[in-house]
């Protein structure tokens, strides 16, 4: 027998292959109802754990959380607090160093600058990975990112949740039944940005917080002087930082289009926008994506709009009717025998045809498309042996990352730009090569 240290990680998914040889015990006889033995629970460090990422902490909660990182105390007091067992970090590639040998699964929940690298690390040190959305904060880094995920075959999951959902199935179980005949356009809104964009540099200098690590913050984007316009909420504005509204929104709300239309790559991407500068995107864009057919559908145009644009109020909607339905956001397909409605992650869809909706729902397709036991739940089981998730890195959630960011190579230059539809790559000369693989500051590397 092999004197080899057996990891946890390899315990646990030799624990799932085995499983089907033995004969199943009672979980009353291992500790009573619901009991989850401990070589079946996982541990589970977080980066990440204020805001958005105290919600992905309380996502795994039936795990064991074995390790916190944040930059900044205070926002991650609550967290802390939560889980006083909990190891402490500040710096997640200290964290993944110490602990590599103690840990499953990771999670990412930092702001986009920083999920290349951190998820990175953690896939390369076997550990199954949730990464919210989007997946990086660049095409290099998004593609970086799935050719890990596949040389290393860990479970991996971008937080789109409304790719889980028993609506979004509906939506390509109504639409391949020929609901709204062949699909020809899909327009989407947001009131996003609800953050300041279209701003340039603040001047003014601020002290740094003492809860804050400023430098670890800023992580590999090039070093600026702090100001609370960046953080902890405003950075998603920034380019330095995140991806603007598109960015924000656009994996949850494009996300259903681009899996039941096999959207793929676009050829060509315009942009409409208030004045752009260099640092921040705009307070307001229009941004249209032109498809082409594929896999025996026709052409298909998508257009974005965000900053309180939204597209003219469909024919038939009905006299007296709000529009838009919902103004925080939605989506509306239209195809040459029908129009469909849904909310921004695929929520509350709808036959615009009143009739066709009310029979639709009374005879619902066939069930095609198996559902999920959950956004957290898929990972979880995926990171214990089980099936990839739905939203994986190299299966879904990178390629929905890639088309939604060549979006913004058209925000920020200004100018309509030509993609290669089988690569993805920008064909159009004069996009600066940092917009698609930005310089790291040194100590920071993927």
């Amino acid at each position: 027998m092999s004197d080899k240290k057996l990891t946890r990680r390899a315990a646990v998914q030799n624990i799932a292959a085995a499983g089907a040889a033995f004969t199943v015990v009672p979980r009353y006889v291992l500790g009573g109802t619901g009991y989850q033995a401990p070589s079946d629970t996982l541990n589970i460090a977080c980066i990440g754990v204020g805001g958005q990422g105290a919600s992905d902490v309380r996502g795994v909660i039936g795990e064991n959380i074995y390790a916190l990182c944040d930059v900044d105390e205070n926002r991650a007091a609550d967290t802390f607090d939560r889980f006083p067992d909990a190891k402490r970090y500040r710096d997640f590639r200290e964290m993944l160093d110490i602990e590599g040998d103690n840990i499953d699964a990771v999670t990412v929940s930092t702001p986009d600058h920083t999920h290349a690298v951190a998820a990175i690390m953690a896939m390369r040190l076997g550990k199954a990975v949730r990464c919210q959305k989007p997946l990086a904060r660049t095409l290099h880094e998004v593609r970086v990112m799935m050719q890990v995920a596949r040389e290393t075959g860990v479970a991996t999951q971008m937080g789109n949740q409304g790719h889980t959902t028993e609506t979004t199935r509906q939506m390509r179980e109504w639409v391949e039944a020929g609901a709204i005949g062949d699909v020809r356009e899909v327009h989407y809104w947001t009131n996003r940005p609800i953050w300041p964009q279209g701003i340039d540099r603040p001047e003014e200098v601020v002290e740094v917080p003492p809860t804050l690590d400023w430098d670890l913050w800023l992580g590999p984007v090039p070093e600026r002087p702090y100001n609370p316009i960046y953080a902890p909420f405003n950075w998603r504005g920034w380019w330095d930082y995140g991806t603007g509204a598109l960015g924000d929104i656009a994996c949850h709300a494009m996300d259903a289009a681009f899996w039941t239309l096999d959207l793929g790559y676009p050829t060509r991407i315009e942009a409409e926008t208030t004045p752009v500068n260099r640092e921040t995107a705009p307070t307001t864009s229009r941004i249209v994506y032109d498809f082409p057919a594929r896999g025996g559908r026709g052409p298909i145009k998508v257009v974005w709009r965000d900053g309180g644009l939204t597209p003219a109020m469909p024919p038939g909607l009905g006299l007296g009717r709000r529009w838009p339905l919902d103004p925080i956001g939605g989506q509306l397909w239209i195809g040459d025998d029908g129009m469909l409605l849904a909310g921004v992650y695929g929520d509350r869809p709808r036959l615009l045809d009143r009739e066709r909706h009310r029979e639709i729902m009374a005879n619902p397709p066939a069930v095609k498309y198996p559902r999920s036991p959950g956004v957290y739940e898929e990972w979880i089981q995926a990171a214990k042996g089980g099936a990839p998730t739905n939203s994986s890195f190299e299966g879904h959630s990178g390629p929905l990352s890639e088309m939604v960011l060549l979006g913004n190579l058209a925000v920020r230059t200004g100018s309509p730009v030509e993609i290669d539809p089988a690569t993805g790559d920008c064909l159009t000369e004069g996009v600066p090569e940092e917009y698609i693989r930005p310089p790291y500051r040194e100590g920071w590397t993927l």
